[in-house]
């Protein structure tokens, strides 16, 4: 059995995958390739993407999908429509005005941001199971996954390393890491995965978790960021303002068994208190999670405190 390890610079992040197997070199390129695949597939900055073929027919036709597409956005929309939600498919034009996270952006006008607030509506995607087609019904619309896509791009090689027989596994997507079988360097078997300390740079982390089995998902407000006129703004929207959250949170991390359901809830919890974000992912089967406040608290679900070294 050997060990390989490939790192590729894809999403705007750095991605690194190891796996143990007898033939590694070849799942890997593979794996390499499906990734670029679904990148070109589902962004929303690409405008050759099927992505943006949805979005530049808004408010004109319905454009069928292939079927891993449809599955993504109709997940986005039921996670999009709860009034508690801080996630938002439909937050592409925000994301597009303001640009945060790119070199270009910039703080918008308050016009600016009122027009693009009336078309931020999620149920406004019209989809069509049967015919796997995608509709928005306003022109202007514009779907961004950028909030989700990640965890279903992990799960989706996750599947394919275990087709292919693979006995371990590591899949880092830059703040999404999946942990698979067991972890060779520790004699009880699980995986180490740092949690970064949001208020220090990258690689400082503020605890460790032992993990096997498990997707580690963690979003937080340090990760793309643009100041001006002395403020900061972070890249996770408020879509009933149109302005980033104003949050007492710096980071949450959410632990599950699909790294597509951690995506999904670091971003939705954003909203909430701290307090009620860990009382929420204690009601929800199969979830934990850790919340690192801005003034430096630590809250976690009890079911990790065999987990957590610090």
């Amino acid at each position: 059995m050997r060990e390989e390890k490939r790192t590729i610079h894809l999403m705007g992040t750095v991605i690194q995958l190891w796996i143990q197997h007898d033939n590694p070199g070849d799942i890997l390129i593979n794996a390499e390739n499906r990734l670029s695949e679904y990148e070109k597939r589902f962004s929303a900055n690409d405008k050759h993407s099927d992505l943006m073929k949805i979005n530049e027919q808004a408010g004109k036709n319905s454009v069928q999908v292939d079927k891993d597409l449809f599955e993504l956005i109709t997940l986005g929309k039921t996670h999009s429509l709860p009034s508690d939600s801080a996630l938002n498919i439909t937050v592409g034009p925000l994301v597009q005005l303001w640009r945060i996270g790119f070199e270009d952006a910039k703080r918008p006008s308050e016009q600016e941001i009122k027009e693009k607030l009336k078309i931020i509506q999620p149920e406004n995607i019209i989809l069509n199971e049967e015919k796997q087609t995608v509709y928005l019904a306003q022109p202007g619309m514009a779907i961004d996954l950028g909030a989700l896509a990640k965890g279903y791009f992990a799960d989706k090689i996750l599947e394919y390393f275990i087709s292919q027989g693979v006995q371990s596994a590591i899949i880092d997507l830059g703040g999404n890491v999946v942990t698979y079988g067991e972890a060779p360097q520790h004699e009880d078997g699980y995986w180490r995965i740092g949690i970064q300390h949001p208020m220090k740079t990258r690689g400082n982390f503020v605890l460790a978790l032992k993990s096997k089995n498990q997707s580690i998902v963690t979003s937080g407000i340090y990760e793309r960021t643009f100041t001006v006129d002395g403020k900061t703004y972070h890249h996770i929207f408020d879509s009933r303002t149109g302005y980033p959250l104003e949050t007492d949170i710096a980071s949450i991390t959410v632990v599950s068994d699909k790294s597509v359901d951690g995506e999904i809830w670091t971003t939705r919890l954003f909203a909430q208190k701290p307090e009620q974000v860990i009382a929420t992912l204690n009601d929800q089967e199969g979830l934990s999670g850790i919340v690192i406040t801005k003034d430096g608290r630590l809250l976690y679900s009890k079911s990790l405190s065999s987990q957590i070294i610090r």
